[in-house]
């Protein structure tokens, strides 16, 4: 790279004439390839547009002209969610889960979580996958043990976990070489969160559960079972604590190493109570400079305990969920800035939904788990674009984005954060980096949660972002 992005104008790309006006009149000037940040660090960049000051969370936050107001209140976002919940198919209460399924209906289920691909699949090591392969893990499913009838049970995560397409942790990909990409990852459920428990695998080594909004197998390890009352009543306590950090840890307890350190991930909900109820030694420290919150545990025979936990006073959380503004929303979204992307929260990270879902759920709104579920949803404002939309269409609607609203592409999503001199600027957790130059297209890495320009990026080889927006979603 030149010390200037130089950017190839496709005469096929109507979208780039549009980039082109915004360079020759100066409204738009290239990343600067070695600038000096307030670190007094080099900066060097080959994403185009961005400068380092645009890696600060203040740059963004002092352009708002109200960001401190209130845009849902905390009955808004209930009623939201309900609404939500109504819309999404895919979105289910687990109060309204039936006592049991029948022998066909849970077979259904499992049939649906643990599908065979049709196209090849390759385990890291650049192996195909045989169909020898395939027959291990459906027998892994345990099928052959679905009786008659069948009872839900319910059970709290004790600590984060990963929910999978199939009860193994064997990593699978699409394309031989690439191993960042496991097809079996579905995505994580955390600390607290409430599930529905179906089916054991046949080795018993894995769990398939539903949550809110997947289902899928998790290791049976991290999982504690106990009553229908027990878990629906723990997500609703009150008081309560809401985790505000990207990640934050309990104290370390020698006396109880399941307690000890335990990572809490962003939107985690905890039952918040006090010395009254523990006293004055919680595991061997005196709980006055902590919060105290009362944690699932696993015992032995894999039944649901409560024990009280310290958070340090200095830990990033909210008593309650955060307020629902522009600038906290701007605070949340970058306290993942840099952090590695993982493809169903893979790598203890997250992938662009999960990135945009964890964020909204500090402030308690809940959403579906996939992209095209929450793009194609009808829950907030939704304005979409089709293929008969224009580029001018696009950019018009972009000129009137707000902050938080949310840009939806085939597979992707990211935070529409601002404009700099006319040019839509985004935070996602993305894993490509793709744009035009006079020597062809530009492929690089992301791999994580960063901040960019809309144009000239692509969406992948074939369209750029802005020829493959589809939908801006609003939740205010």
């Amino acid at each position: 790279m030149r010390n200037s992005v130089q950017i190839r104008a496709y005469k096929s790309r109507s979208w780039f004439s549009v980039v082109l006006l915004l360079l020759s009149s100066g409204l738009l000037k290239p990343a600067i390839a070695a600038s000096e940040d307030s670190l007094n660090i080099r900066f060097k960049t080959d994403v185009p547009f961005v400068q380092p000051e645009q890696l600060q969370l203040q740059f963004w936050q002092q352009r708002l002209s109200q960001g401190d107001r209130l845009l849902l209140t905390t009955a808004q976002i209930a009623e939201r969610n309900r609404q939500t919940f109504a819309l999404q198919k895919e979105l289910q209460p687990l109060s309204a889960l039936p006592g049991q399924y029948s022998a066909d209906e849970l077979t259904a289920i499992i049939d649906n979580v643990s599908k065979i691909p049709s196209s090849p699949r390759f385990y890291t090591n650049g192996t195909a996958l045989s169909a020898a392969d395939w027959q291990r893990y459906q027998v892994l499913l345990g099928k052959d043990r679905v009786k008659e009838t069948n009872p839900v049970a319910f059970a709290l995560i004790v600590k984060r976990t990963a929910l999978r397409a199939f009860p193994t942790l064997d990593r699978v990909v699409n394309e031989q070489g690439n191993a960042d990409l496991d097809r079996f990852a579905e995505t994580a459920l955390f600390v607290a969160e409430p599930v529905a428990v179906l089916h054991q695998s046949r080795d018993k080594a894995w769990l398939l559960v539903q949550s809110f909004n997947y289902t899928g197998w998790v290791q049976a390890a991290d999982v504690a079972i106990g009553s229908r009352e027990q878990v629906l009543s723990y997500a609703e306590q009150e008081p309560f604590l809401v985790i505000t950090a990207a990640k934050a840890h309990t104290a370390y307890t020698p006396a109880q190493p399941a307690l000890s350190e335990l990572q809490l991930d962003m939107g985690v909900r905890l039952p918040l109570i006090s010395a009254a109820d523990t006293g004055f030694n919680v595991h061997g420290q005196n709980p006055l400079a902590s919060y105290i919150v009362q944690l699932p545990q696993r015992l032995n025979d894999g039944r649901l305990h409560f024990l009280p936990a310290l958070l340090p006073l200095s830990s990033d959380v909210s008593i309650g969920y955060l307020p629902f503004t522009e600038r906290n929303l701007l605070s949340q979204a970058f306290k993942f800035l840099g952090e590695r992307y993982g493809w169903g929260h893979d790598y203890n990270g997250r992938d662009c939904t999960g990135f945009i879902s964890e964020v909204f759920r500090s402030f308690g709104l809940l959403m579906p788990r996939n992209s095209s579920q929450q793009g194609m949803g009808n829950y907030g404002t939704n304005l979409r674009f089709n293929q008969h939309s224009s580029q001018a269409e696009k950019l018009q609607a972009l000129a009137q984005a707000r902050v938080g609203d949310l840009l939806y592409f085939p597979g992707h999503v990211s935070m529409f954060i601002g404009r700099v001199q006319q040019q839509p600027f985004m935070i996602h957790s993305v894993n490509t980096l793709i744009y035009p130059t006079d020597a062809g297209l530009y492929q690089g890495t992301l791999n994580g949660v960063v901040v960019t320009p809309l144009m000239p990026l692509h969406n992948n080889t074939e369209h750029a972002y802005l020829e493959a927006l589809y939908a801006i979603k609003s939740l205010r």
